[in-house]
């Protein structure tokens, strides 16, 4: 028996707006929205998506889980290319050269942009 990891969910103040600014920087497309959620998936198919969910009202924690991604090319490039389109660079406690920049969504969720894979 097997599972398939199917969607990241996370919460939103503004799950559409949200959603559409993960849909550019990643190059995804959407494929459902409705006033309950909105999905987007890579352009060629496959999982996991992410969902964009209103916060649950009360809720205050803050969610214990980032998404980090690896860009195809340079990522001092890609940092900055996310930077224009909104996103800021936050500390979370790194120090020095690290092999990953982190950086907020417009919503303040943390998400790394990692460096070349090290075999």
């Amino acid at each position: 028996m097997g599972m398939t990891w199917e969607q990241v969910v996370l919460d939103a103040r503004d799950p559409e707006r949200l959603g559409r600014w993960w849909a550019e920087a990643l190059d995804w497309e959407v494929v459902a929205v409705s006033p309950r959620e909105f999905s987007i998936r890579p352009v060629r198919g496959g999982a996991p998506g992410i969902t964009f969910v209103p916060v649950p009202e009360g809720k205050r924690t803050k969610n214990r889980m980032h998404i980090d991604l690896r860009p195809d090319g340079v990522r001092d490039s890609e940092v900055a290319r996310l930077l224009m389109l909104g996103a800021t660079r936050i500390n979370v406690g790194q120090h020095g050269d690290q092999p990953w920049t982190v950086l907020a969504d417009p919503e303040g969720n943390e998400f790394c942009v990692l460096g070349e894979h090290r075999s």
